[in-house]
């Protein structure tokens, strides 16, 4: 069992260890800086020649975590540094061709104005580019790339969250999370496939039916923004179905380096806000599959260089940063260090984590 504020001085010590091994000014410029995709960090990571658009919106979640928790004038100009710094990488401006890109640095983005840096042009350019990636083509949603067939939860759930904490709970959110509900649930499980292929007639074509934690993460925190009786059921929901089929033991799967590293932090991020939030009986299992998550990934967190190095199965033993190892990546880092700043973040509003 853990003792009191020892989860926050946990997510202090991941925060530490990811800044130190990571960190990298974009191109040696000042006031800019960005996560080096991996460690130890190889010459192409040092330039950034890999970019990893929306890993850099999830450091950026991470470190406003970190301030929420200890705030510093420090961490606030790494906040400034971070954003400068995914500004100046992406070249032409704040939006790619991904709608789930952008959604996820709009949530970042949308933070960050709350922690006093501000920036309305790139809020305004992502809300415009979601609501433009909207189309009836399989009953409604938003496009995963522009150009494409395919529309999933991964741009579609952050879009909603986005939405809602923009104030259009009652139409674009809604809407969004409707269709989800409609075409993507599983009856089954009551989880949500990835996402669907349709047909230029707008028919679809083919279900990916792929159960991904971070499906379940987007779609819960859009019922939490959301707020009503409707969506708090559809939450409660939810977070049955992840207990009884995404963990083990009340520790969260994982789903591997690259992408897959993020997918599991962005779950218990979730999961936190609705253990707050959510006023119903199983706010205190999504409690629970937080604060069991991080601790079964402490415990097996292996030693490096400046700090603890997290493998992407928290079940298990983490590896060394060896060649194309998981260990090495950015988003297994993030994906663990969110998952200790979730549980920080219900220990500061005095939750407990459940005795073993």
């Amino acid at each position: 069992m853990t003792t009191p504020k020892l989860l926050a001085a946990r997510a202090g010590v991941a925060e530490r260890a990811v800044e130190s091994r990571h960190l990298r000014r974009v191109w040696g410029l000042p006031g800019t800086a960005l996560g080096a995709v991996a460690w130890p960090v190889d010459w192409a990571a040092r330039l950034h020649v890999r970019f990893g658009y929306w890993w850099q919106a999830h450091l950026l979640d991470c470190v406003l975590d970190a301030q929420l928790r200890s705030p510093r004038e420090a961490r606030l100009k790494l906040i400034r540094r971070l954003v400068r710094g995914i500004r100046v990488r992406n070249l032409v401006g704040w939006t790619n061709d991904y709608y789930d890109d952008i959604a996820w640095l709009g949530l970042a983005l949308q933070r960050a104005a709350q922690a006093g840096v501000e920036k309305p042009e790139a809020i305004a350019a992502i809300a415009q580019r979601l609501r433009d990636g909207w189309s009836d083509h399989g009953g409604g949603g938003i496009w995963w790339k522009r150009n494409d067939d395919f529309k999933n939860v991964p741009a579609n759930g952050p879009a909603a969250i986005f939405f809602a904490r923009l104030g259009e709970r009652g139409g674009r959110a809604r809407s969004i999370v409707d269709w989800i509900e409609d075409a993507l649930r599983d009856e089954e499980t009551g989880l949500f496939f990835d996402g669907l292929h349709v047909n230029p007639d707008g028919t679809v074509r083919e279900v990916e039916r792929n159960l991904y934690t971070y499906c379940q993460g987007v779609v819960l925190g859009a019922c939490v923004e959301l707020g009503s009786t409707q969506y708090k059921d559809r939450a409660a929901r939810i977070i049955s179905a992840v207990d009884k089929h995404l963990s083990d033991d009340g520790v969260l799967r994982g789903h591997g380096g690259g992408d897959g590293g993020l997918f599991t932090g962005i779950l218990a991020r979730y999961l936190a806000q609705a253990a707050l939030r959510l006023d119903r009986p199983e706010a205190a299992k999504a409690a629970d599959l937080v604060f069991t998550s991080a601790e079964a990934l402490w415990g097996n967190r292996n030693s490096a260089v400046s700090g603890p190095l997290f493998g992407p199965q928290w079940t298990e033993q983490a590896g060394e940063p060896e060649r194309a190892s998981a260990e090495r990546d950015l988003s297994v880092q993030l994906g663990a260090w969110m998952t200790l700043e979730a549980a920080a973040l219900l220990e500061r509003n005095d939750l407990t984590p459940p005795r073993r």
